[in-house]
């Protein structure tokens, strides 16, 4: 495998406003290509938004969503990827022949539909279905997956993917200030973020604690480093119709580090060059070779006992 260049993006997008978003998709796309990047990614419904899908109707949903990948979005997305020469990550609701609802992220470049992930774990909307599957595919010799934001929670879905064989997995989500049973959680006042030419101090400080990127770090450099992958997380940043979001998009190596994230409050990509070498100096590459499967197979195979519905809310609601 020889180096890639990868792009990750933040974004303020507009609630089901697809061709405001799909025109910022495509300005930092060119933005990318320009600095040498062969891969960009976007967050979680960057085409579409996401909050807002709340509260919809099946028949609202269904409106909003699009055929993959015959639809006009991700047709555009082609066009985009075969204009600027490359690789681009974004997401959308999608809908099917039979009327059923999924919240896939898809990969397309020059030549059509890469791969498509249908979210595991969706909760937004009680009308879309869970994907069932795992999705590896290949980026200039890199084998890749998709894992869609609580996916990636869900720990056995990482090691999963990379059992299967991907080096790097593609993150987006719409994550952090929101409420949680977790001390320190909650959503982050708007005002913060209408004020944050004049009083830029006080919003990073709500973005970087506990609401936001300071949760992030307890878990997402584990999912890399104990795998030996790189992640490449993407998040959106500002207003996600009544939500405020912090961004920190950012691409981990596998021994966990950091190596490039968004920490402005604007429209904003890093660029990181990953590098092989990497997959198998880090340690997770020793951790998966010591694995004992046949000792734990079968524990991790039993259901649990009990599920948790996780629900979100508006937050009026």
């Amino acid at each position: 495998m020889k180096n890639l260049k990868i792009a990750t993006a933040q974004f303020e997008n507009k609630s089901g406003d697809k061709a405001y978003n799909l025109s910022v998709i495509e300005k930092l796309s060119a933005r990318a290509a320009s600095q040498g990047a062969d891969v960009i990614a976007f967050h979680e419904c960057s085409i579409t938004g996401y909050t807002h899908a709340i509260p919809y109707s099946e028949q609202q949903m269904l409106a909003m969503a699009e055929y993959v990948p015959d639809g006009p979005s991700v047709q555009r997305l082609i066009g985009i990827a075969g204009k600027y020469d490359i690789t681009i990550l974004a997401g959308l609701f999608e809908k099917d022949k039979n009327g059923r609802i999924y919240k896939p992220q898809v990969c397309v470049d020059k030549n059509g539909l890469v791969a498509k992930h249908r979210k595991l774990h969706p909760f937004i909307n009680d009308h879309i279905n869970p994907g069932n599957e795992y999705v590896i595919f290949d980026i200039k010799g890199w084998k890749c997956s998709i894992l869609i934001c609580y996916d990636n929670n869900v720990i056995e879905n990482v090691r999963a993917v990379k059992l299967l064989g991907a080096d790097i997995v593609f993150m987006p989500h719409v994550t952090m200030c929101t409420p949680s049973t977790r001390p320190g959680a909650g959503f982050v006042d708007p005002k913060l973020w209408e004020n944050r030419e004049a009083d830029p101090t006080s919003l990073r400080q709500e973005f970087d604690g506990l609401k936001g990127r300071a949760w992030l770090m307890k878990w997402l450099p584990a999912r890399a480093y104990d795998n030996a992958i790189y992640a490449v997380f993407s998040n959106p940043i500002g207003m996600d119709a009544d939500q405020l979001k912090n961004g920190c998009s950012m691409i981990i190596d596998p021994f966990g580090d950091i190596v490039a994230e968004c920490r402005s409050f604007d429209d904003e990509i890093v660029i990181a060059t990953i590098t092989p070498e990497k997959l198998t100096q880090a340690g997770g590459y020793r951790y998966i070779n010591a694995r004992k499967p046949e000792l734990y197979g079968d524990i991790i195979a039993k259901p649990h006992q009990s599920v948790q519905k996780v629900v979100w809310k508006h937050k009026a609601g």
